[in-house]
């Protein structure tokens, strides 16, 4: 494998709604780095939140590039990282935390004591640290995982994304054997998390959500029973499809305003709520209702608890499928066209990558 150039193109965010592509030095990787030349860089609502200018502790306008779920190819490591070599395809997480908070060392590194200080260690890429809409990243050895050669770029591209309804997940608890699920958002986390419900053994999987070609998707990718909420009353047809009970867990996916209180109409007795979504206001639902029933409101950041482990090792026995989520593709010098598309969801985008 040649040696990587020393300059390379890059997205790079000069304001609020102004991103350019131009050419930047390509990072020498630190001592437990390793260089990646990016194969491809999904985008998501939290690109657009960037993109915006409303993510906190962002690197100075002009200095930086975003990107947080991409997959690539080691181009070099750094002089004390032996785990990987030039020529291995990788995938990633996107945090990194700082390894020395109480948080980090029960791996609830998402929420690291330390979020956004660089010199305690803390990375998070494409929030906090350059990220992947370019040739070239660099990333901490800990959060990079080998690719099984029977994965694709585009598999790949949605670990991430697999990560986060895993760890929503396991902060609950972990055991969905045998239990009704109900995914809110058929969304990329939502049809992920979908897949994994049904790789961990649950009952039924019941997603729901309100465009039709999402939904459809969702039913290709394992989901038991979907439910549009635009055609009738969710809270009736899931109480419907339970027997009146409600689902044993409901994972809210979507970043609906209306959602928290969807989920709490349709969770049993006794049940789980898991968030995973971001919200873009404030959000009003009947807690005393959550209260009388006795339900548990889990929340989670991210992939953490290396989650995105348990990812790879769902991928690689075929429970996860990646690529089919992959409709739209743009090259680099294209972004701007392509955080159109998302934010417009022109041509109904389920995921969206950049390709350098």
């Amino acid at each position: 494998m040649t040696n990587p150039p020393d300059t390379m193109r890059a997205a790079v965010l000069f304001g609020p709604g102004d991103i350019r592509v131009a050419d930047r030095p390509v990072p020498v990787p630190g001592p437990d780095e390793v260089l990646v030349r990016v194969a491809m860089c999904g985008t998501c609502g939290t690109d657009l939140k960037i993109f915006d200018g409303h993510f906190p502790l962002t690197p100075p306008f002009g200095q930086f590039t975003p990107g947080h779920e991409w997959t690539g190819t080691v181009a070099a490591t750094g002089g004390q990282v032996d785990e990987f070599a030039a020529g291995d395809r990788v995938c990633i997480e996107a945090h990194r935390g700082c390894g020395r908070c109480d948080n980090c060392l029960v791996g609830r590194y998402t929420a690291c004591l330390n979020y956004g200080d660089l010199a305690k260690g803390h990375r998070a890429t494409g929030m906090t640290a350059n990220g992947g809409f370019a040739e070239y990243a660099v990333h901490h050895v800990s959060a990079l995982y080998p690719l099984p050669p029977q994965l694709s770029f585009e598999d790949a591209v949605l670990i991430t994304t697999a990560g986060t309804g895993l760890y929503g997940i396991d902060v609950a608890g972990g055991y969905v054997a045998g239990l009704d699920v109900v995914v809110v958002g058929p969304g990329p986390v939502g049809l992920t998390t979908v897949q994994v419900l049904k790789a961990l053994g649950a009952a039924r999987v019941i997603l729901v959500g309100t465009r039709p070609a999402r939904l459809e998707l969702g039913k290709r990718l394992g989901a038991d029973h979907v439910v549009s909420a635009r055609e009738t009353d969710p809270a009736e047809a899931v109480l419907d499809l339970t027997a009146g009970h409600g689902a044993d867990m409901t994972i809210e996916c979507s970043g609906a305003a209306e959602a928290p209180q969807l989920c709490a109409e349709i969770t049993k007795r006794g049940g789980k709520i898991v968030v995973v979504a971001f919200y873009p206001d404030k959000v009003t639902f009947d807690l005393s209702a959550v209260v009388r029933k006795n339900i548990t409101i889990h929340t989670s950041r991210g992939e953490g608890g290396n989650n995105v482990k348990r990812a790879v090792a769902l991928a690689a026995l075929g429970k996860l499928n990646g690529a089919e989520m992959v409709t739209h593709r743009f090259g680099l010098e294209e972004i701007a066209t392509a955080f159109r598309v998302l934010r417009e969801r022109d041509g109904d985008p389920v995921k969206v990558v950049v390709v350098p």
